[in-house]
């Protein structure tokens, strides 16, 4: 199995439109690309305002939302703590299981986790822990504004130190708030200091955009070839 993990520097910074406009594109471009967050809270998988129903829509694929995100919870908090809160206790070989049955849909998959990837997430484990077991390369989305070279660089360094390959880094956001030198810089300061690639910015869409203006925006403004080239690479690091 080949794909991406798709975490963040924190939340709310644009994580689940980039894992769904990563895989609408490259569904666009021929690959049987699928999406699947395993725990979601803040809203049930089959509300159409929840990520899984996001997920969905913009990658095009016509999973159900139950199968996209098994573990869903309406109390806006951190997974771990809603899930306790409804009396669930979910551990890592739950949602691996779930993972090996989506699998069986696609050739390829897309992982959004929640937050960043030291939030707690399961009864034994944070978010990096699953990304270790599945082994899919990352795809850090991080602000585009002033502050997010420090946690950009923090996340990287932090999942470094658990063996995590990193494919890149998408700025998520551009123009939301006046575009100064930090918006101008911070692209080159992460590589020149981490030696991991930005991938492109995306510019901020507004509150509710279309799937084609999403998608048309990710393929005008992210390096799709790279991604391509590191998508086929990560079949040789991945669970099988």
């Amino acid at each position: 199995m080949s794909g991406f993990f798709v975490t963040a520097t924190d939340t709310e910074v644009g994580k689940t439109m980039v894992a769904g406009g990563l895989a609408g594109v490259l569904r666009r471009r021929n690959h049987d690309m699928g999406v699947f967050k395993p725990i979601q809270s803040g809203h049930l998988s089959t509300n159409p305002e929840g990520d899984a129903a996001r997920l969905k829509l913009l990658s095009g694929v016509e999973d159900q939302p139950e199968l996209i995100c098994p573990y869903s919870i309406e109390e806006p908090i951190a997974p771990l703590l809603a899930l306790r809160r409804t009396g669930q206790r979910v551990y890592l070989r739950d949602l691996v299981d779930k993972y090996e049955s989506i699998k069986e849909h696609h050739q390829m998959l897309i992982v959004e986790g929640a937050g960043g990837i030291a939030v707690p997430y399961t009864e034994d484990g944070f978010v990096v822990d699953l990304a270790s077991l599945l082994k899919l390369p990352l795809i850090i989305v991080a602000r585009p504004n002033l502050g997010t070279v420090n946690h950009t660089l923090l996340t990287i360094e932090y999942a470094r130190q658990r063996g995590l390959t990193i494919a890149g880094v998408i700025l998520s956001g551009v123009g939301k708030t006046e575009i100064g030198i930090p918006e101008r810089t911070n692209a080159d300061l992460i590589t020149q200091y981490s030696g991991i690639p930005v991938l492109g910015s995306i510019p901020w869409l507004g509150e509710q955009p279309t799937r084609d203006e999403v998608l048309d925006s990710f393929e005008q403004n992210l390096d799709f070839d790279y991604i391509e080239r590191n998508l086929t690479r990560s079949e040789t690091s991945s669970l099988s």
